[in-house]
């Protein structure tokens, strides 16, 4: 007998929306920002509030993060598919996406186009001085259609503020 039919998928969906209902009861409805930790990786300096592989919470249709750019630096490279809302909560800096720069200050959003073969993006701190931070949402398609998510998913340039652990 097939590990196939081993299984029956009916009750299997019953199964899972149990176990949906149970996160949706259980899992965390307020991230405090004191709780999340900085991680430091090859984007640059983030905080993960919701992402595919955190599964306390009780949504996990969205991924959202913030940033921290320092004074004078820049996040990573990235091909991405875009589809991402960014709101500048602190500083100014610039974003070039495609080649094409696009300047940003507090209290703006700017929105990474989705496109079917995704786009280049990286962002820029232009204060010397005082560091960016800025919160970043986007759909969690990663369990629907795969990480690359149908364009591809690649990190072209490291941030210089990444400090890969020493092992």
């Amino acid at each position: 007998m097939s590990e196939q039919q081993k299984i029956n998928y009916w009750e299997e969906l019953f199964r899972l929306r149990d176990e949906d209902r149970q996160r949706l009861k259980n899992g965390v409805k307020v991230i405090r920002g004191k709780d999340v930790p900085l991680e430091n990786n090859r984007q640059g300096l983030m905080k993960w509030y919701l992402h595919p592989s955190i599964y306390t919470t009780a949504l996990r249709s969205l991924i959202v993060y913030v940033q921290e750019i320092p004074p004078g630096s820049r996040s990573g490279r990235l091909h991405t598919p875009g589809g991402e809302s960014i709101y500048i909560i602190k500083g100014k800096g610039h974003t070039i996406i495609d080649g094409v720069r696009y300047d940003w200050q507090a209290g703006d959003a700017l929105n990474l186009p989705l496109k079917r073969d995704g786009i280049v993006v990286q962002h820029f701190n232009d204060d010397p001085n005082e560091p960016v931070r800025f919160i970043s949402t986007s759909n969690n398609w990663v369990d629907c259609v795969g990480v690359d998510r149908g364009a591809g998913f690649e990190q072209l340039e490291n941030s210089p503020d990444y400090k890969p652990e020493e092992g």
